[in-house]
């Protein structure tokens, strides 16, 4: 299945609930909830910006970086990352990420659940 963006990009603030700066958010719509996935989006965080940290508790979710570089955080770790990078947040974890850099991090995120 190809899902396609067909939305402007949504400003947002908070992400995550206590994440910091603004991002644009670039919902897919899925047409169906017969499968594991809930949400894909891409997001743009500006430099600065973060997804704040949070728990998932009755789902997952993976982010894939596509440009840009930030910090992510996941438990008590923090590592810096870079385009190429992916990574996984299971079921009862609890995740955050932040620009770290001078450009926008672009960021390709889906939550599925468990």
């Amino acid at each position: 299945m190809i899902l396609k963006n067909q939305n402007e990009g949504v400003k947002r603030e908070k992400l995550g609930g206590s994440g910091k700066g603004k991002a644009l958010s670039f919902p897919v719509n899925i047409p169906d909830m017969d499968g594991a996935f809930t949400m894909v989006t891409r997001l743009e965080l500006e430099p600065g910006a973060s997804v704040g940290f949070h728990e998932h508790t009755d789902n997952e979710e993976v982010y894939f970086i596509m440009s840009g570089c930030g910090v992510y955080t996941e438990g008590n770790d923090s590592l810096p990352v870079s385009a190429g990078d992916i990574m996984l947040c299971r079921k009862g974890c609890s995740h955050g990420i932040e620009n770290s850099g001078k450009e926008v991090l672009v960021i390709g995120a889906a939550i599925a659940k468990r």
